[in-house]
Formats: structure tokens, C-alpha cells, sequence
């Protein structure tokens, strides 16, 4: 079935778009992803309020894994979100494909702003409370690797890592922005105005957002003649020549992703309920720690264009398998915001070797007809399996007492992430996209 198409015009290529152009493009592009990401954010970061508003009352570890598991199956929506948007996006343009999915967003969080308590309809709260997430999780999947694929195609040739990595720049910058509204709101409303209706309000921001993608479109260049598809565009059949790519872009997701929502939106729990800090202090705290590492995407995205993609893989693989155990270790009794400043920055600036350039070093090694498809589907699987569990396997160790567990855990996917990286295709020294011109 064919989604709701908003009136674009068709433009061909960018193979003669000017400079200006081209930069304009990377910024709508951005943009639209920053929308996307604050609404998949803010579920998040404001389940400590609503946790309690849609299970019944518990212990408040029990509720957290309630909404922790709804949390993990918007992840397991993502495959599915990437395989019809990537099939989309080869087929029909990335633009069309970016702007259905946001738009798609605001209606999940939509949803999720209006829902009645469990008080009000019982069992039936968080039954609609998933199915908000769920198409939150399939617009996602899609949003994502469409993303990434037109972000990398429209970059300049040679500076490819540093533009393809402001996607990352504006995933942090979602999910910055989503933390900032819950700060603002705890400064206006109390803990239990919060829990009765606060939550609410950040859902609702992120609807209304949603619906200005519709004002970047214009700006919106097709990277992609569809006009002149191959005739296996954006179909499993002709991604299944391509099955090393896919399983490398598997393995290195499975490290990537797991280590980004650990030291992100875990870590605003990890810190309230294993540090047992305030839970204003740890949400200044990771708002904080976002800024410097939205600054260093660009960095290592420049790094990438001098060293190659694969050395930074290699790296993030290397220093996440050595470095998880005593980071999270340290993090778990820590004494200060400063110290928790400290730590949770070492953890993100190893993962921005691997979030600087996510997309791109997936969308080059895929061809054009079915990159779109080739890097939403195996990311999709990747982040479900590995970054959207990580909240609710870490919460099931603790339950199980051994928290500690899920440091070697982490440990060992990262150890994976190494070895993938040791066995990719080097693209250091061609450009894989040129095909999309």
C-alpha cells in the first residue's frame, strides 16, 4: 500500500545543483530530522512521570520495565518502518519518503498526548499506549536510513564524513530539545502536576512540529533519477547480492546503537536508579552532556574523510570493548554531576566514532538502487535487537541482581562491533555514492 502523498514537485537530480543548493538541501534535510528525533525522544525522557499513569501500582522498577517494553517494541517496529520506506525511497525518492515518515511521527505522538490513564480504562491505556509507539517505531525505521541515505548522497564529494554527520548532529539535537521542554516544564510544574498532565504537553509540541516538514520541502532535492530505476529498486531481491553489506551494517549497528541508548537515554535512569541521584540533577546532567557531543560529530566526521571509514569503526569497536565495564562501573556509584558530567562524555565521545558517521559508511556500501532499503532494513534489525533492548535488559539485570551483568554484556556486543570492522570493505579511497549523481 501506497502512504499519503504530500504534493512535491519532481526536480530529477542534483547533479547540477549549485553549492548553495546543495548546502540548503543538508540543512531541510537536518531539519527533518531533528523533528523526527525529538518525538521518538521524548517517550523517553518523560517515562519516569507517565510510567506510573499507565500500570498498575508497584514497585517503581516494575513499572519502569512496563514502559521500557513498550519502548523496545517501537524498536521492533523499526525492520518493518525500514523496509517499507527503504523500498519507498528507492523507489520513489528519499524526499518523499522523508517527509510521509515525520509527518507519520506526529500522528504516534499525537496519539500518545491524548491517551487516557489506566485509572480511566484500565488495561486498555497501555494497549493504546503501544500502539502509539508502534507507529512512532515504524516511521523511525523508515525515517532513518532514508535520512542517511539522502544526507550522504547530497554531500560534497571529499567532505562527505563531515556533512553526512550533522544526521547525528540533529538526532542529538531531538533529543537535546526533548530534554530541554522537560526541564522547562519541571521548573513550572510540581512532581505530581508532572505525573497528571505535564507529560502530556512535550507529546503534543512534538505533533504540531511534525507538520512543518511540510515548509522545508521545497528545498527538498531528489538525489535519485526515479524516473530511470533499476528494475530491482528498492526490492529484497536485489539487496540479496549485497548480504555481506547487510550483515556488515548488522554487526556494527548491534555495537553502535546498544552503546548510544545506554550512555543516552538509559543513562537518565541508570543515574536515578542505580546512582540513586536527583532525578532534576540527572536530567541537567545528560542535558548538558548532549551539547558537547553533538559538537563532536562533525569532528569525527572529518576525521573519517582523513583516516576512512573503517579506521573509525575500528576504533569505536576497540575503545567500547575496553572501556564499557569501568565507565559504567565508575558511573554507578558516582558522587557529583561533575564526575557523571565526566563519565558519560568519555562513553558518548567513544560512541561519535561510530554516530559521526552511522549513515554514511552504511549508504556507501549499498548501490543506489537499493541503498535506501539496504540501510533502514539492516539498521532496523540492528537497533531493534540490540539499542531498543538495552533499556529493558538493563532493568532485568538489575531486577536480577546482577546489574554488573549488563556491563559484560554491552562489552561483548562492542567486541562483535570490532570484529565487523576488521572484516568491511574499505571505501577510504573511492566515493561509492557517485552513482547517485
Amino acid at each position: 500500500m501506497t502512504p499519503p502523498q504530500p504534493a512535491i514537485p519532481t526536480e530529477g537530480t542534483t547533479a547540477n545543483l549549485s553549492t548553495a543548493g546543495r548546502a540548503r538541501a543538508i540543512v531541510a534535510g537536518s531539519m527533518g530530522n531533528l523533528i523526527e528525533w525529538y518525538d521518538f525522544y521524548v517517550y523517553a525522557f518523560t517515562a519516569l512521570y507517565f510510567s506510573s499513569e499507565f500500570f498498575p501500582s508497584g514497585d517503581r522498577t516494575a513499572q519502569l520495565l512496563g514502559t521500557s517494553g513498550i519502548f523496545a517494541v517501537g524498536f521492533l517496529l523499526r525492520p518493518l518502518g525500514g523496509w517499507y520506506f527503504g523500498r519507498f525511497a528507492d523507489q520513489h525518492g528519499r524526499r518523499r519518503a522523508m517527509v510521509v515518515s515525520i509527518l507519520l511521527m506526529g500522528v504516534g505522538s499525537a496519539l500518545i498526548a491524548s491517551l487516557p490513564t489506566y485509572a480511566t480504562i484500565g488495561a486498555f491505556a497501555p494497549a493504546l499506549l503501544l500502539l502509539g509507539r508502534m507507529i512512532q517505531g515504524f516511521s523511525t525505521g523508515g525515517q532513518y536510513g532514508t535520512a542517511a541515505t539522502y544526507l550522504s548522497e547530497i554531500a560534497f564529494t571529499g567532505r562527505r564524513g563531515f556533512f553526512a554527520s550533522f544526521q547525528y548532529v540533529t538526532l542529538i539535537g531531538g533529543q537535546l530539545l526533548a530534554l530541554a521542554v522537560i526541564l522547562i516544564l519541571q521548573q513550572v510544574l510540581d512532581v505530581e502536576q508532572m505525573k497528571a498532565f505535564g507529560w502530556r504537553i512535550p507529546f503534543a509540541i512534538g505533533a504540531v512540529a511534525a507538520l512543518t516538514i511540510l515548509l522545508f520541502r521545497h528545498v527538498l532535492h531528489e538525489t535519485t533519477n526515479t524516473d530511470a530505476k533499476h528494475p530491482d529498486a528498492g526490492t529484497l531481491r536485489g539487496l540479496l547480492p549485497h548480504w555481506r553489506a547487510f550483515l556488515t551494517v548488522l554487526g556494527l549497528t548491534a555495537g553502535g546503537s546498544l552503546m548510544f541508548y545506554v550512555f543516552s537515554t538509559y543513562m537518565q535512569k541508570y543515574l536515578v536508579n542505580t546512582a540513586q541521584m536527583d532525578a532534576k540533577t540527572a536530567n541537567w546532567v545528560m542535558t548538558a552532556v548532549l551539547i558537547p557531543f553533538a559538537l563532536l560529530q562533525p569532528v569525527f566526521g572529518i576525521l573519517s574523510d582523513k583516516i576512512g571509514r573503517r579506521t573509525n569503526m575500528l576504533l569505536f569497536g576497540a575503545l567500547g570493548t575496553l572501556a564499557t565495564v569501568p565507565l559504567l562501573s565508575l558511573l554507578a556509584n558516582v558522587q557529583s554531576a561533575s564526575a557523571a558530567f565526566a563519565l558519560v562524555l568519555a562513553g558518548l565521545a567513544i560512541n561519535s566514532l561510530y554516530t559521526s558517521i552511522s549513515g554514511l559508511f552504511k549508504a556507501e556500501l549499498f548501490p543506489v538502487h537499493v541503498r535506501a532499503l539496504g540501510v533502514s532494513l539492516a539498521y532496523g534489525i540492528g537497533n531493534a535487537l540490540f539499542g531498543g533492548s538495552a533499556e529493558y535488559v538493563a532493568l532485568s539485570f538489575k531486577k536480577a541482581g546482577n546489574e554488573s551483568g549488563f556491563y559484560w554484556y554491552v562489552t561483548a556486543i562492542c567486541a562483535v562491533a570490532f570484529v565487523t570492522a576488521l572484516l568491511m570493505r574499505n571505501t577510504r579511497d573511492t566515493d561509492p555514492l557517485d552513482d547517485a549523481r
